[in-house]
């Protein structure tokens, strides 16, 4: 059984105002649907998940290991879009994702059939061989899980991944989505409620750095007092800075 647990988390920049004040979660299998306004350190969670940043206090374990003093155990299982994902102009689809594929350590007849099987998967065959600085950015984002699917993770993080997308490519990814949380544990951060609502049978709802609400749409909308899963993410979002404030 898979675990992700996310202990009393802190983290602290200099001159800002802190990103994660005390976040603790407990997941398993599934999607969890992580929502936030702008600056709400849910880019800051899934960087130290991702083993990309330190926490200042607090950690973090998988299965048991604590990944802040040994995060090759989650490097090894991990698949990984950040919200800024980079790529090389130069090269193509193919060899962008084969590179990436032999720096995770995955043999050359492995990486070739993951490869096609990805990029079938993300819509992408016949741009294979066109060079990355001619895709657009829904092109780009698709080509980022591609990527991030790779090692068939087991954990997957995905940051702001519709952005950019069309609405059949949204469509697609949610749908991905659904069919690769039975045997791992994945967390989408977005703004985008209705991609949220759609895909996770659990969400988290933080600001400022702490979690505020968890519960699946029907527990969030009955807490809130809300029709909807949206009025009840803004309703949270408003409790909280009322009370800040």
């Amino acid at each position: 059984m898979l675990s992700l647990v996310v202990t009393d988390l802190r983290k602290d920049y200099p001159r800002k105002p802190r990103a994660l004040d005390g976040l603790s979660i407990t997941l398993g299998p599934g999607v969890l649907g992580l929502l936030g306004p702008n600056g709400a350190g849910k880019s800051t969670l899934m960087r130290i998940l991702a083993t990309v940043a330190k926490p200042t206090s607090g950690g973090a374990t998988w299965n048991g290991v604590d990944i802040v003093s040994h995060p090759n155990a989650i490097r090894e299982v991990l698949g990984y879009l950040p919200q800024d994902f980079g790529i090389y102009p130069n090269l193509n689809a193919e060899e962008f994702l084969s590179y990436l594929a032999a720096v995770r350590g995955l043999t050359a007849a492995v990486a070739r059939k993951r490869i096609d099987e990805l990029l079938v998967l993300v819509n992408l065959v016949e741009a294979r061989k066109r060079p990355l600085g001619g895709f657009s950015g829904g092109m780009r984002q698709r080509l980022g899980i591609a990527q991030a699917l790779l090692n068939d993770p087991r954990l997957l993080i995905v940051d702001e991944p519709t952005v950019g997308l069309d609405p059949e490519e949204r469509v697609r990814f949610r749908q991905l989505l659904e069919e690769l949380s039975g045997e791992r544990i994945v967390i989408l951060s977005t703004h985008i409620v209705p991609d949220v609502e759609a895909i996770a049978s659990d969400i988290a709802i933080v600001a400022a750095g702490r979690l505020l609400a968890r519960g699946t749409p029907a527990e969030l909308m009955r807490a809130s007092g809300a029709a909807s899963v949206e009025a009840a993410y803004l309703h949270f979002v408003k409790s909280a800075r009322e009370a800040v404030a």
